[in-house]
């Protein structure tokens, strides 16, 4: 089953979106609807941290001891070594409870030091939500309002859809987000276009470069940034992969951006309803007749 609308037929997909420096060349689905974007929210903000570090109010090596961090089942002293950089790679060595869940195989605590393993892990990914909110004395929805949604104009963005929602098994919140296809397309270009937009200076250059490193090689070609996944061409690792090295940001149930520098495009594809969407090998499918259809 490789043909476009067949595909985007068969269920899950609620939009679909493709750009070509800037230009819409193709387009499936509602665009304006604001619906769950789930992990690719840690994208995102990695996008606030980026701004935060150039503007001297986060240290990347500052480790979670400098930072007072802790939890309610107390972290141990090598555990409070992790730094900020360890959390953005995924890398903390700090597998506690958290909100929102864990992925499976969660290692045994204590069984790999800070920065030495790397574990999808949403203890980190909720810390970050923390540590940026404490040190910049901003909740990430006055934060990406300013720093991100204001400048890129976005269309659909609402300030509400930005919320903490806490949990009996951490202090550290889950942060939830809610965007629009063509909101999130705007950030693929964001990332395209090395941080700037419309010629202007968003984020760091050199940040965009590190968030879309492979810092995690996790074999067969796919990698893992700064809270962004990376594919090399053909990676036969990953089902995403095209013919093309790809950078992305994932959530559950088929929402993604796509950046693909070297064809100057930027996917995005929505499922509004995160259970019932589309599988990563699924999203692959689309990607790949999606290219085939814009030539």
């Amino acid at each position: 089953m490789d043909d476009l609308d067949t595909l985007l037929a068969a269920g899950g997909s609620t939009a679909l979106l493709a750009a070509r420096d800037g230009r819409v060349v193709f387009e499936r689905g509602h665009h304006a609807h604001r619906s769950s974007v789930a992990s690719v929210r840690k994208s995102l903000i990695g996008i606030l941290y980026g701004i935060a570090i150039e503007a001297g109010e986060i240290d990347l090596n500052a480790t979670l001891e400098d930072l007072g961090i802790n939890d309610l089942s107390p972290l141990t002293p090598a555990e409070k070594q992790a730094a900020i950089a360890d959390l953005l790679k995924s890398r903390s060595g700090i597998y506690h409870p958290c909100v929102y869940g864990m992925e499976p195989g969660r290692p045994a605590r204590g069984s790999h030091p800070p920065g030495t393993f790397w574990y999808y892990n949403n203890w980190d990914f909720n810390v970050l939500g923390t540590i940026y909110q404490q040190e910049t004395s901003r909740t990430l929805a006055e934060a990406f309002q300013k720093f991100v949604a204001e400048p890129l104009e976005m269309q659909d963005f609402a300030a509400e859809d930005i919320f903490d929602v806490p949990g009996p098994e951490s202090r550290h919140p889950v942060y939830k987000m809610r965007l629009s296809g063509r909101d999130l397309a705007r950030v693929g270009h964001l990332f395209l276009k090395g941080g700037l937009w419309e010629q202007r200076r968003i984020v760091p250059e050199q940040w965009v470069r590190d968030s879309t490193k492979a810092w995690s090689d996790l074999g067969g070609g796919r990698g893992y940034g700064y809270l962004w996944w990376t594919a090399e061409a053909n990676a036969p690792g990953d089902s995403l992969s095209t013919e093309w090295p790809i950078t992305y940001a994932s959530g559950a149930g088929g929402q993604y951006i796509i950046v693909i520098e070297a064809l100057d495009l930027v996917v995005v594809h929505r499922a509004a309803d995160v259970r019932n969407g589309i599988t990563h090998a699924r999203m692959g499918e689309i990607l790949r007749a999606l290219l085939r259809v814009i030539g």
